[in-house]
């Protein structure tokens, strides 16, 4: 949560010059745990299905040979001449045989996302896109960019249609060496994703969020094809881009236009949103996350009441002792136990003016009978 109220506005040279206040948006509570979860959802609901046939280790004549050949009653391939011929078919401990359970395109693929749900995580990913340190964390580099949220003058955006007029804009505000890291960080794909349309992985780079209706739609263009940077309107931001991997922190440039609608779009702290139904921005719980300094302050500590019983807490009906082995608590139990010790001990058998046995005590008096 950032606390700045003022945001400097930067030039497509990089110059700094006016100021924007700090939507609310921004100080939205910081929950990960609803981005993680929203997010698995959401990534989800954008699988597409997929199944293997329904013949598949089914296309073959088989048929099992019974009992009595010393074999597995296995359904086996009909015919001779080939090594084919009496193999095991069908099961899916079997060479070409179907797999276990094949896969259904009528599989539960995708889950339902609570509306307010979708919106307090998205709030949130905007609120950590303002923290330097979640930013930081997560392995963007703008140790040169000169304020985070990064907000850049709408004035010239419309007119920015090339690749290296974009490129001139994330080096005059410090945003070029995200792209540089992401430039190195191509990889060849492990696994079958290269046979299928994803050969390549790489990093994430800046977000460029946009108004559409001011804007325009050219900047698109002049973005697309740089490595990492991706772009989204600010009417339409998207979860799986504000944290890529239900991962907190992404490195968002804003166009001067897109910051202003924010407080119409979400609300602010006293006013709902316009455009979205019924909908206030989420309020913290705790505004203090020192609970130390709040449960010691004179406020909480002046309406509390004394602690029973000293520092030291009692067991409750007090220490419990072994009566068998304690005297005192064997009378308070029973006062009889004092006289029948003294009687079983007045008949004791004595030789030679000894007892017989010389431990006679009160307690083998009592364990005995």
């Amino acid at each position: 949560m950032t606390s700045v109220p003022q945001i400097q506005v930067f030039s497509v040279e990089g110059k700094a010059g006016g100021e924007l206040p700090l939507p609310d948006v921004f100080k939205a509570p910081i929950r990960s745990d609803i981005v993680q979860t929203v997010h698995a959802g959401m990534a989800k609901n954008k699988r597409q299905s997929y199944a293997v046939s329904v013949k598949a280790g089914h296309q073959t004549s088989a048929e099992s040979w019974g009992t009595g050949r010393a074999v597995a009653r296995i359904p086996r391939v009909s015919g001779g001449g080939t090594h084919r011929a009496g193999q095991a078919a069908f099961g899916n401990m079997c060479r070409s045989g179907r797999m276990f359970a094949p896969t259904k395109v009528w599989r539960r693929w995708h889950v339902k996302i609570n509306l307010n749900q979708k919106r307090f995580a998205t709030a949130s990913a905007i609120a950590a896109s303002a923290s330097q340190p979640l930013v930081l964390s997560r392995g963007h580099r703008i140790s040169s960019t000169p304020s985070i949220p990064l907000v850049v003058d709408s004035a010239a955006l419309p007119d920015l249609a090339k690749t290296r007029a974009a490129v001139a804009l994330l080096k005059a505000v410090g945003a070029y060496s995200d792209i540089v890291k992401v430039t190195k960080s191509k990889k060849l794909r492990a696994g079958k994703g290269k046979l299928r349309g994803r050969r390549h992985r790489q990093r994430r780079g800046p977000l460029v969020i946009y108004d559409p209706a001011n804007d325009g739609k050219l900047l698109t263009k002049a973005f697309r094809n740089i490595p990492g940077v991706e772009t989204c309107p600010v009417t339409a931001l998207n979860l799986l881009q504000l944290a890529p991997g239900g991962h907190l922190g992404r490195f968002v440039i804003w166009s001067s236009h897109a910051f202003k609608a924010l407080d119409s779009i979400y609300g602010t702290s006293t006013a709902p949103s316009s455009t979205k139904k019924d909908y206030s921005l989420p309020s913290a719980q705790v505004t203090n996350p020192d609970i130390t300094r709040l449960i010691n302050s004179s406020e909480i500590q002046t309406v509390l009441r004394a602690v029973k019983g000293g520092a030291k807490s009692k067991r409750a009906g007090g220490q419990k002792k072994n009566p068998l082995n304690n005297r005192q608590v064997l009378v308070r139990l029973n006062p009889y136990a004092r006289g029948y010790a003294a009687a079983k001990l007045g008949q004791a058998k004595y030789k030679d003016g000894k007892p017989e046995r010389a431990h006679v005590s009160f307690h083998d008096v009592l364990k005995s009978a």
